[in-house]
């Protein structure tokens, strides 16, 4: 079935519920544009995170807390229009204050969005595995995550703290007024300690996210070893936009002194894997005046 052909579909929000009330802990995989999106999910993936670091560097613009709303939303839509799956989006500082993050909210609801992530950061926020990040009140949050919930229907709640940053005491008292707040789940960011996955998930009552980032601050886990610590989620944000980056740099580099992209022909999806990829003769089927392609 086509994305453009009308489905049953039940709520994002409701249907990574079901996920997250299974005994296994959810790997997420970061998709930053619709066909990653649609890959994941024929690797078996059953939910996507859109990372607001990729769809900045997609952008050509560092994760500094400058996209827009708009741009957010766009994406958030062609994700959810080929995939179909729930997304857990990165919501940065929810683009302002009380009114701001619920209008965030109802917006990535109307585009096809499961859950939202806020953090605790001050605008220029950073990537949480950087220096120098600057922290609004904890009481300031919880306000902005009572806002969301008071906002939503079905949209999940993500509480992100950085402030592990000043001390691991700081970011659980946080993490624990957050949840009070209505949060669905915690994201205590950049943690480095396996202990201290398992001091967040003993001391809270909603599931734990773990960020499972490259070049970061937090050590390299399988999704089992983190299954152990009583990590509900575990997202690689980036990996499949540095994999696809690096790929497109060397392709580059290559094209531009030999040029020639023959040697590149095995490495490179064929055009019949696309096509079969966002089903391309379904949708010529769905219109009787298109005559069905025959590829070269």
């Amino acid at each position: 079935m086509t994305s453009l052909e009308a489905q049953s579909l039940e709520r994002p929000g409701d249907v990574l519920a079901q996920l997250l009330a299974e005994p296994e802990t959810l790997g997420v995989p970061g998709a930053h544009h619709a066909l990653c999106g649609m890959l994941a999910r024929e690797s078996g993936f059953r939910a996507l995170y859109l990372s607001g670091a990729a769809l900045s560097a997609t952008l050509g613009l560092p994760d500094l807390g400058i996209i827009t709303q708009e741009e957010l939303c766009r994406a958030v839509k062609s994700l959810y229009r080929a995939t179909h799956l729930p997304i857990i989006v990165d919501g940065d500082t929810g683009y302002g204050e009380t009114l701001n993050v619920m209008r965030l909210v109802r917006d990535l609801e109307e585009a096809g969005a499961a859950a939202v992530q806020l953090e605790d950061q001050m605008l220029p926020k950073k990537c949480g595995h950087l220096s120098n990040k600057n922290l609004i009140g904890a009481e300031e949050m919880a306000q902005k995550i009572s806002a969301a919930v008071k906002a939503r229907t079905h949209l999940k709640i993500v509480a992100r703290t950085d402030a592990a940053s000043e001390s691991l005491e700081e970011a659980l008292r946080r993490a624990k007024l957050y949840q009070q707040a209505g949060a669905d789940i915690i994201f205590p960011e950049a943690l480095t300690q396996s202990e201290d996955f398992q001091l967040f998930s003993k001391e809270l009552e909603v599931p734990i996210l773990a960020n499972m980032t490259e070049f970061g601050k937090t050590p390299h886990r399988s999704l089992r070893e983190y299954q152990d610590l009583g990590v509900k989620i575990v997202i690689w944000p980036a990996s499949s936009l540095r994999v696809a980056m690096k790929s497109v740099e060397q392709f580059y580099l290559e094209l531009a002194k030999k040029g020639d992209a023959r040697e590149w022909l095995d490495r490179m999806q064929s055009r019949k894997e696309l096509y079969e990829l966002i089903g391309y003769q379904d949708f010529e089927k769905l219109d009787h005046s298109i005559e069905q392609s025959v590829l070269p």
